[in-house]
């Protein structure tokens, strides 16, 4: 029962409540059912489908402003001729960009999540952050990884 796929799936929920990350704390105590239910199928549906369905929901959260009709598509249109607006673009391919070669990052490297959760759990707890999920902090750890290689070769 206490095995240590259990013993660290309670340390990330303790983590996850210590640092009142609830997403953290759910995703360990729903992975801790289960597990304790003898549902293990799940975690090949989750393996494989699990990114797709978050940024399918996170997707759908951002593009909701547009349904209602709180952003007008006008005012849109006009924000790519700011500074502010065009940064957005290069923002949004640049992080594109990254959490691709941090997804494959977490292909190649899956022991890094707990690293990458951690930090996540320090950056709330230190400086007040918003975790927003791992494939970014993985695209981050990806472009500091190609720092250091640059830096230090070999």
């Amino acid at each position: 029962m206490l095995d240590a796929q259990n013993i660290g799936l309670l340390l990330l929920l303790a983590l996850g409540l210590w640092a009142r990350s609830a997403l953290v704390a759910s995703s360990a105590a729903i992975l801790l059912v289960i597990r304790l239910a003898r549902l293990g199928f799940l975690f090949g549906v989750l393996e494989r489908r699990g990114v797709e369905f978050g940024l399918l929901f996170l997707t759908l959260a951002m593009l909701v402003p547009f349904a209602v009709g709180r952003i007008d598509l006008r005012a849109v249109a006009r924000s790519f001729l700011t500074l502010p607006g065009l940064l957005a673009v290069v923002g949004g391919a640049v992080a594109t960009h990254l959490n691709g070669r941090g997804l494959r990052l977490l292909a190649d490297h899956s022991e890094l999540m707990v690293g990458l959760i951690v930090g996540s759990i320090l950056g709330i707890v230190l400086w007040g952050g918003v975790p927003v999920g791992p494939l970014m902090a993985a695209g981050v750890t990806y472009l500091l990884l190609e720092i250091v290689r640059r830096v230090f070769p070999g």
